[in-house]
């Protein structure tokens, strides 16, 4: 479970990312964050792996308020979540098995438990039998697939994905969420942030649209729409 309970966040330069924010994620469920570049999704993604803390407001994640992990915990309290970034931060110069492998050799998972557990995530992505293939070998969605592995190998309570589909193509992105909802159909908390919004739509789930980091009303749905008719309002250039 994840609770926002009016939530500021304000960065040292003034800007405040987040203002006043209320929202509860219950465990199990999937969101999207949506959004126009800005108004909230990273932040608030951050304040959830405590990557960032809340400037003001109560954050509770996995029943725990944040403003109680100390700085020496953090890393304990971040092998719950599993992080899946756009860019998909790999080591280009490891192998596949010891990109996924990294959270558990840092966890102190012992050899013959962590070879178990990499296989296993591969093949719930697809790529059993590329353990000892390197990123650049794979295509820019299989490297994705790789970031996804690595972020469910500990088996987290909480799947949190920032932008996962902005570099692939509409095949792929489909193929990307897809995962992301079979981890979600066996108990996975998942919470995405995208501003595809046609992708978005393929899926019956909860989306949560922030603007100027408050939630916002979503705005009328664009199902029977032609694909290439569907922008995100937001950043449609001003007339």
């Amino acid at each position: 479970m994840i609770r926002f309970d009016r939530v500021f966040k304000r960065y040292p330069n003034g800007r405040e990312a987040l203002s006043d924010l209320t929202l509860e994620i219950a465990a199990g469920e999937m969101v999207f964050l949506t959004g126009h570049s800005g108004a909230g999704k990273s932040s608030l993604l951050k304040l959830v792996a405590l990557i960032e803390r809340p400037t003001r407001g109560q954050l509770i994640v996995n029943g725990q308020n944040v403003a109680g992990v100390r700085r020496s915990k953090v890393p304990a309290f971040r092998r719950r979540i599993g992080m899946v970034f756009q860019d998909h931060k790999l080591l280009s110069d490891r192998t596949v098995f010891d990109n996924v492998a990294l959270p558990l050799i840092i966890a102190g998972v012992g050899t013959k438990e962590i070879g178990k557990r990499v296989r296993a995530a591969l093949d719930q992505v697809g790529l059993l039998g590329y353990e000892q293939n390197l990123p650049l070998e794979l295509s820019t969605g299989e490297q994705q697939r790789v970031g996804i592995a690595r972020a469910v190998v500990s088996k987290p309570d909480i799947l949190i994905a920032d932008e996962p589909t902005g570099n692939l193509d509409p095949d792929l992105s489909l193929e990307v969420m897809g995962i992301f909802r079979r981890f979600n159909e066996v108990g996975v908390t998942v919470l995405v942030a995208s501003h595809d919004l046609y992708l978005i739509e393929q899926f019956p789930v909860r989306r949560v649209r922030l603007e100027a980091g408050r939630i916002a009303p979503e705005p009328q749905s664009g199902r029977g729409l032609d694909p290439g008719q569907l922008i995100d309002l937001e950043e449609a250039p001003s007339p």
